[in-house]
Protein backbone atom coordinates (compact mmCIF):
# COMPACT_ATOMS: atom_id res chain seq x y z
CA UNK A 1 0.00 0.00 0.00
CA UNK A 2 3.04 2.04 0.02
CA UNK A 3 3.44 5.47 2.43
CA UNK A 4 0.34 6.68 2.62
CA UNK A 5 -2.08 3.28 2.18
CA UNK A 6 -5.38 3.69 0.89
CA UNK A 7 -4.75 6.71 -0.96
CA UNK A 8 -5.27 8.95 2.30
CA UNK A 9 -2.65 11.82 3.32
CA UNK A 10 -2.15 11.67 7.07
CA UNK A 11 0.27 14.78 8.22
CA UNK A 12 2.90 11.98 8.57
CA UNK A 13 2.72 10.80 5.08
CA UNK A 14 2.27 14.66 3.93
CA UNK A 15 5.60 15.57 6.12
CA UNK A 16 7.22 12.09 4.63
CA UNK A 17 6.52 13.30 0.92
CA UNK A 18 7.67 16.60 1.73
CA UNK A 19 11.28 15.28 2.73
CA UNK A 20 11.18 13.22 -0.54
CA UNK A 21 10.53 16.05 -2.93
CA UNK A 22 12.90 17.88 -1.27
CA UNK A 23 15.35 15.98 -1.31
CA UNK A 24 15.63 16.22 2.31
CA UNK A 25 16.02 12.37 2.55
CA UNK A 26 17.04 10.57 -0.60
CA UNK A 27 15.00 8.13 -2.07
CA UNK A 28 14.94 4.66 -0.88
CA UNK A 29 16.66 5.28 2.41
CA UNK A 30 14.54 4.80 5.78
CA UNK A 31 12.07 7.99 7.23
CA UNK A 32 11.57 8.16 11.15
CA UNK A 33 8.32 8.93 12.35
CA UNK A 34 6.78 11.10 14.71
CA UNK A 35 7.69 9.31 17.31
CA UNK A 36 10.75 8.27 16.31
CA UNK A 37 13.74 10.28 18.23
CA UNK A 38 16.01 10.74 15.44
CA UNK A 39 13.59 13.46 14.53
CA UNK A 40 12.81 16.78 16.79
CA UNK A 41 8.80 17.71 16.76
CA UNK A 42 7.33 20.57 18.46
CA UNK A 43 3.70 21.82 18.56
CA UNK A 44 2.87 25.90 18.58
CA UNK A 45 0.72 27.40 20.62
CA UNK A 46 -2.60 27.66 18.53
CA UNK A 47 -2.60 30.91 15.80
CA UNK A 48 -6.30 32.55 16.30
CA UNK A 49 -6.66 35.52 13.56
CA UNK A 50 -9.98 37.55 12.41
CA UNK A 51 -11.40 37.20 9.26
CA UNK A 52 -9.63 38.90 6.73
CA UNK A 53 -6.07 39.77 8.70
CA UNK A 54 -2.66 38.71 7.76
CA UNK A 55 -1.39 35.69 9.83
CA UNK A 56 2.33 35.02 9.81
CA UNK A 57 3.81 31.91 10.03
CA UNK A 58 7.81 31.97 11.83
CA UNK A 59 9.84 29.08 11.86
CA UNK A 60 12.72 29.05 13.95
CA UNK A 61 15.86 27.68 12.04
CA UNK A 62 18.66 26.86 13.95
CA UNK A 63 21.69 24.93 13.37
CA UNK A 64 23.21 24.36 10.49
CA UNK A 65 19.90 24.03 7.76
CA UNK A 66 20.15 22.10 4.46
CA UNK A 67 16.46 22.34 3.32
CA UNK A 68 13.33 23.62 4.93
CA UNK A 69 9.79 24.05 3.62
CA UNK A 70 6.20 25.32 4.72
CA UNK A 71 3.40 23.04 4.20
CA UNK A 72 -0.36 23.29 4.69
CA UNK A 73 -2.78 20.60 5.10
CA UNK A 74 -2.29 18.92 1.52
CA UNK A 75 0.46 20.96 -0.12
CA UNK A 76 3.73 22.53 0.32
CA UNK A 77 3.73 26.33 -0.06
CA UNK A 78 7.16 27.47 0.16
CA UNK A 79 10.45 25.11 -0.24
CA UNK A 80 12.80 27.56 1.27
CA UNK A 81 12.76 30.76 -1.52
CA UNK A 82 10.69 28.80 -4.04
CA UNK A 83 6.94 29.04 -3.77
CA UNK A 84 5.30 26.25 -4.61
CA UNK A 85 1.52 27.75 -4.22
CA UNK A 86 -0.35 29.20 -6.46
CA UNK A 87 -2.03 31.46 -4.05
CA UNK A 88 -1.48 35.38 -4.45
CA UNK A 89 -1.93 36.00 -1.22
CA UNK A 90 0.90 33.72 0.43
CA UNK A 91 4.37 35.21 0.44
CA UNK A 92 7.99 34.90 1.96
CA UNK A 93 8.42 37.65 4.51
CA UNK A 94 11.83 35.79 5.88
CA UNK A 95 14.36 33.12 5.68
CA UNK A 96 18.21 33.03 6.93
CA UNK A 97 19.94 31.28 9.47
CA UNK A 98 17.26 32.11 12.02
CA UNK A 99 14.04 31.64 10.96
CA UNK A 100 11.50 31.18 8.25
CA UNK A 101 8.78 33.05 8.08
CA UNK A 102 5.65 33.14 5.49
CA UNK A 103 2.53 35.14 5.86
CA UNK A 104 -0.80 34.61 4.46
CA UNK A 105 -2.97 37.70 3.82
CA UNK A 106 -6.40 38.29 3.79
CA UNK A 107 -7.46 35.01 5.64
CA UNK A 108 -10.74 33.02 5.51
CA UNK A 109 -12.76 30.04 6.79
CA UNK A 110 -10.52 27.77 4.04
CA UNK A 111 -7.22 28.65 5.53
CA UNK A 112 -8.29 27.82 8.64
CA UNK A 113 -6.60 24.34 10.06
CA UNK A 114 -3.30 22.46 10.85
CA UNK A 115 0.26 24.17 9.34
CA UNK A 116 3.92 22.26 9.43
CA UNK A 117 7.30 23.57 9.34
CA UNK A 118 9.88 20.44 8.32
CA UNK A 119 13.53 21.18 8.65
CA UNK A 120 16.35 19.07 7.44
CA UNK A 121 19.65 20.25 9.55
CA UNK A 122 23.05 18.92 9.58
CA UNK A 123 21.81 16.34 12.63
CA UNK A 124 18.52 15.32 11.77
CA UNK A 125 14.72 16.23 10.02
CA UNK A 126 12.67 18.50 12.47
CA UNK A 127 8.64 20.07 12.44
CA UNK A 128 6.99 22.41 13.91
CA UNK A 129 2.80 22.42 13.83
CA UNK A 130 1.00 25.11 14.72
CA UNK A 131 -2.88 25.17 13.97
CA UNK A 132 -4.49 28.40 12.71
CA UNK A 133 -8.08 29.60 13.37
CA UNK A 134 -10.14 31.59 12.44
CA UNK A 135 -12.47 34.15 13.70
CA UNK A 136 -15.62 35.30 11.68
CA UNK A 137 -17.67 38.52 12.05
CA UNK A 138 -21.58 37.50 12.37
CA UNK A 139 -23.60 38.34 9.19
CA UNK A 140 -27.61 38.17 9.62
CA UNK A 141 -28.00 35.98 5.91
CA UNK A 142 -31.93 34.73 6.70
CA UNK A 143 -34.32 37.54 8.49
CA UNK A 144 -38.07 37.37 8.38
CA UNK A 145 -39.49 39.89 5.65
CA UNK A 146 -41.85 42.48 6.92
CA UNK A 147 -45.28 41.47 7.54
CA UNK A 148 -49.07 42.52 7.97
CA UNK A 149 -51.14 40.21 10.02
CA UNK A 150 -54.61 40.72 11.75
CA UNK A 151 -54.70 41.35 15.13
CA UNK A 152 -55.14 38.05 17.04
CA UNK A 153 -52.72 36.09 14.91
CA UNK A 154 -49.79 33.94 15.51
CA UNK A 155 -46.24 35.38 14.45
CA UNK A 156 -43.25 33.89 14.14
CA UNK A 157 -39.80 35.82 13.40
CA UNK A 158 -36.78 34.47 12.49
CA UNK A 159 -33.21 35.61 12.34
CA UNK A 160 -30.62 33.19 11.27
CA UNK A 161 -26.43 34.34 11.11
CA UNK A 162 -23.02 32.90 10.20
CA UNK A 163 -20.45 33.45 11.96
CA UNK A 164 -16.84 31.99 14.41
CA UNK A 165 -17.61 31.87 17.21
CA UNK A 166 -21.01 30.76 16.95
CA UNK A 167 -23.08 34.79 17.44
CA UNK A 168 -26.09 34.80 19.95
CA UNK A 169 -29.21 36.67 19.20
CA UNK A 170 -31.53 39.15 20.68
CA UNK A 171 -34.35 40.72 19.34
CA UNK A 172 -36.10 43.94 20.50
CA UNK A 173 -39.24 45.69 19.86
CA UNK A 174 -38.00 49.08 19.01
CA UNK A 175 -41.18 51.15 18.73
CA UNK A 176 -43.23 51.80 20.69
CA UNK A 177 -42.37 50.31 23.97
CA UNK A 178 -38.49 49.21 23.13
CA UNK A 179 -39.12 46.39 25.53
CA UNK A 180 -36.90 43.18 25.08
CA UNK A 181 -38.70 40.70 23.53
CA UNK A 182 -36.51 37.60 22.82
CA UNK A 183 -33.35 35.87 23.03
CA UNK A 184 -33.33 33.05 20.49
CA UNK A 185 -33.56 32.83 16.77
CA UNK A 186 -36.84 32.78 16.57
CA UNK A 187 -39.65 35.35 18.21
CA UNK A 188 -42.95 33.82 18.93
CA UNK A 189 -45.95 36.51 19.38
CA UNK A 190 -49.22 34.51 19.83
CA UNK A 191 -52.39 36.25 19.49
CA UNK A 192 -50.28 40.02 18.36
CA UNK A 193 -52.43 42.59 19.58
CA UNK A 194 -52.18 46.24 18.03
CA UNK A 195 -49.54 47.40 20.61
CA UNK A 196 -47.30 45.19 19.59
CA UNK A 197 -46.98 46.04 15.58
CA UNK A 198 -43.91 47.97 15.06
CA UNK A 199 -40.20 48.02 13.99
CA UNK A 200 -38.27 44.83 15.63
CA UNK A 201 -34.54 45.09 15.38
CA UNK A 202 -32.30 41.66 15.36
CA UNK A 203 -28.86 41.59 16.66
CA UNK A 204 -26.74 38.91 16.40
CA UNK A 205 -23.41 39.11 18.50
CA UNK A 206 -20.48 36.78 18.80
CA UNK A 207 -16.41 37.71 19.95
CA UNK A 208 -15.85 39.82 16.88
CA UNK A 209 -18.35 42.10 15.89
CA UNK A 210 -22.60 42.91 16.30
CA UNK A 211 -24.53 42.65 12.96
CA UNK A 212 -27.97 44.36 13.03
CA UNK A 213 -30.89 44.23 10.88
CA UNK A 214 -34.64 45.37 11.16
CA UNK A 215 -38.48 43.58 10.08
CA UNK A 216 -41.55 45.51 10.44
CA UNK A 217 -44.85 44.11 11.62
CA UNK A 218 -48.39 45.97 10.82
CA UNK A 219 -51.30 44.83 12.56
CA UNK A 220 -54.55 45.40 11.16
CA UNK A 221 -57.40 45.98 13.82
CA UNK A 222 -61.21 47.25 13.53
CA UNK A 223 -61.83 50.56 13.66
CA UNK A 224 -62.67 51.96 16.99
CA UNK A 225 -64.26 55.63 17.48
CA UNK A 226 -64.05 58.03 19.94
CA UNK A 227 -67.39 59.21 22.11
CA UNK A 228 -69.17 62.16 20.07
CA UNK A 229 -69.15 65.36 21.56
CA UNK A 230 -72.30 67.48 20.67
CA UNK A 231 -72.23 70.73 19.64
CA UNK A 232 -74.10 74.28 20.01
CA UNK A 233 -74.38 76.59 17.32
CA UNK A 234 -76.80 79.76 17.04
CA UNK A 235 -78.93 80.17 14.16
CA UNK A 236 -76.83 81.61 11.03
CA UNK A 237 -73.51 80.22 12.46
CA UNK A 238 -70.65 77.87 11.38
CA UNK A 239 -70.78 74.39 13.22
CA UNK A 240 -68.76 71.62 12.89
CA UNK A 241 -68.82 67.84 14.15
CA UNK A 242 -66.03 66.03 14.15
CA UNK A 243 -65.28 62.37 14.23
CA UNK A 244 -62.10 60.74 15.14
CA UNK A 245 -61.90 56.65 13.94
CA UNK A 246 -58.39 54.59 15.38
CA UNK A 247 -58.13 51.80 12.70
CA UNK A 248 -55.82 49.83 10.58
CA UNK A 249 -55.42 50.03 7.38
CA UNK A 250 -57.70 53.39 8.06
CA UNK A 251 -61.20 53.79 7.96
CA UNK A 252 -63.68 55.31 5.90
CA UNK A 253 -66.35 57.64 7.14
CA UNK A 254 -69.46 57.59 6.65
CA UNK A 255 -72.35 60.14 8.03
CA UNK A 256 -75.82 59.84 8.62
CA UNK A 257 -78.50 62.68 9.67
CA UNK A 258 -80.99 60.62 11.23
CA UNK A 259 -80.97 57.15 8.74
CA UNK A 260 -80.34 58.83 5.71
CA UNK A 261 -76.67 59.14 4.13
CA UNK A 262 -75.14 62.71 3.99
CA UNK A 263 -72.82 62.98 0.69
CA UNK A 264 -70.47 66.05 0.51
CA UNK A 265 -72.42 69.19 -0.56
CA UNK A 266 -75.48 68.46 0.40
CA UNK A 267 -77.18 70.88 2.04
CA UNK A 268 -74.55 72.71 1.78
CA UNK A 269 -72.40 70.74 4.17
CA UNK A 270 -68.63 69.79 3.65
CA UNK A 271 -67.67 66.30 4.59
CA UNK A 272 -63.71 66.22 4.98
CA UNK A 273 -61.61 63.09 5.58
CA UNK A 274 -58.07 63.34 6.50
CA UNK A 275 -56.52 60.15 8.21
CA UNK A 276 -58.28 59.25 11.75
CA UNK A 277 -60.45 62.28 11.32
CA UNK A 278 -63.64 63.40 9.45
CA UNK A 279 -65.40 66.77 9.84
CA UNK A 280 -69.28 67.44 9.20
CA UNK A 281 -69.16 71.37 8.09
CA UNK A 282 -72.21 73.33 8.04
CA UNK A 283 -71.97 76.92 7.29
CA UNK A 284 -74.73 78.33 7.88
CA UNK A 285 -76.86 76.66 9.87
CA UNK A 286 -80.50 76.42 10.08
CA UNK A 287 -83.20 75.22 11.43
CA UNK A 288 -83.75 72.29 9.57
CA UNK A 289 -79.90 71.05 10.66
CA UNK A 290 -80.73 70.92 14.35
CA UNK A 291 -80.98 67.19 15.41
CA UNK A 292 -79.07 63.88 15.38
CA UNK A 293 -75.72 62.80 13.83
CA UNK A 294 -74.30 59.27 13.23
CA UNK A 295 -70.66 58.95 12.30
CA UNK A 296 -69.40 55.32 10.81
CA UNK A 297 -66.15 54.32 10.12
CA UNK A 298 -65.65 51.07 8.65
CA UNK A 299 -62.37 49.20 7.48
CA UNK A 300 -62.48 45.50 5.80
CA UNK A 301 -62.35 43.90 9.69
CA UNK A 302 -65.40 45.89 10.99
CA UNK A 303 -67.30 49.11 12.01
CA UNK A 304 -67.45 51.26 14.56
CA UNK A 305 -69.34 54.77 15.25
CA UNK A 306 -70.84 56.90 17.29
CA UNK A 307 -73.83 59.78 17.68
CA UNK A 308 -73.79 63.79 18.21
CA UNK A 309 -76.77 65.96 18.45
CA UNK A 310 -76.38 69.50 16.77
CA UNK A 311 -78.41 71.61 19.19
CA UNK A 312 -79.08 75.33 19.36
CA UNK A 313 -77.25 77.42 21.66
CA UNK A 314 -79.05 80.87 22.38
CA UNK A 315 -77.62 83.87 21.12
CA UNK A 316 -79.61 85.86 23.48
CA UNK A 317 -77.10 85.17 26.37
CA UNK A 318 -74.38 87.32 24.22
CA UNK A 319 -76.28 90.18 23.43
CA UNK A 320 -77.41 90.44 27.04
CA UNK A 321 -73.95 90.75 28.59
CA UNK A 322 -73.37 93.36 25.88
CA UNK A 323 -76.37 95.40 26.79
CA UNK A 324 -75.03 95.35 30.46
CA UNK A 325 -71.67 95.97 29.59
CA UNK A 326 -72.87 99.44 27.80
CA UNK A 327 -75.38 99.88 30.81
CA UNK A 328 -72.47 99.81 33.68
CA UNK A 329 -70.50 102.35 32.00
CA UNK A 330 -73.44 104.58 31.20
CA UNK A 331 -73.51 104.78 35.01
CA UNK A 332 -70.46 105.60 35.55
CA UNK A 333 -70.25 108.57 33.41
CA UNK A 334 -73.10 109.79 34.57
CA UNK A 335 -71.79 109.25 38.42
CA UNK A 336 -68.30 111.38 37.38
CA UNK A 337 -70.03 114.26 36.00
CA UNK A 338 -72.40 114.59 39.14
CA UNK A 339 -68.96 114.18 41.50
CA UNK A 340 -68.09 117.68 39.27
CA UNK A 341 -70.30 119.54 41.51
Amino acid sequence: MGVCGYFVVSWKCLVVLSFRVLFLVPPGLPVHSQGDSQTDNKVMDNITVRQGETVFLRCPQGDIVTHTAWLNRSSILYAGEDKWSVDPRVSLVTLNQEEFTIKIEDVDMTDEGPYICAVQTSRRPRTTSVHILIQVPPTIINLSKGIVVNEGSNVTLMCQASGKPEPSFTWKLLSPSGDLASEDEYLDIPSISRQRAGTYECTAVNDIATDVQTVEITVNYAPSVSEGRDVGVTLGQRGVLECEADAVPEADFEWYRDDRRIFNGFDGMEIEDAGQLSKLTFFNVSEADYGNYTCIAINKLGSSNTSFVLYVQDGNSGSMGTHVHTYTCLLLAILQFLLRF
